[in-house]
């Protein structure tokens, strides 16, 4: 029997709406029960959960067109740790943007691209179209359908993961 894999979701959010798709994530990884599912704030997450895990889910907002500086702090703590440790370990990203969420995609997957990481699904990103710095501030609440599809991308993952697909 092989061991149980472990999918760590790391992720930031200012708003609410990070979270709440993170959430959702974990909700569909865990949904099987074949794969752990370890659900860390990015200031809570170290080099010893990169590298105990087996694949990753990194979740953030986009904050002036790149990642928030509290998931990038997560990337400068465990980068040199992890580098050549994790190589080939699948990955995906959740994006919660007022725009497009193209810049902190990129900088998710250059990161990741460095660590060697394999990306399994292409960046999912939910635009809240918050446009004013007041829309920016406020509380966010993700849609039942942007949530099902963060909680479609948990379950794929854990079960690549359960299935060693990846």
């Amino acid at each position: 029997m092989n061991p149980r894999k472990t999918l760590l979701i790391v992720w930031h959010s200012q708003t609410g709406g990070t979270r709440q798709m993170a959430e959702a994530a974990r909700a569909g990884a865990a949904a099987d029960g074949e794969c752990e599912v370890r659900l860390l704030h990015a200031a809570d997450a170290g080099p010893e959960d990169v590298l105990a895990a087996d694949g990753y889910l990194f979740c953030t907002p986009e904050n002036l067109a790149a990642m928030s500086g509290q998931l990038k702090d997560f990337f400068d703590r465990c980068y040199y740790p992890a580098l050549a440790r994790i190589e080939g370990r699948p990955y995906a990203s959740l994006i919660c943007a007022g725009s497009d969420g193209a810049g902190a995609a990129r900088q998710i997957a250059r990161i990741a691209t460095g660590w060697r990481l394999k990306t399994v699904a292409e960046p999912l990103i939910v635009c809240t179209h918050a446009q004013t710095p007041e829309a920016i501030a406020a509380p966010k609440v993700i849609d039942a359908e942007n949530l099902a599809q963060c909680r479609a991308l948990g379950e794929a993952l854990a079960a690549g993961l359960g299935m060693g697909i990846y």
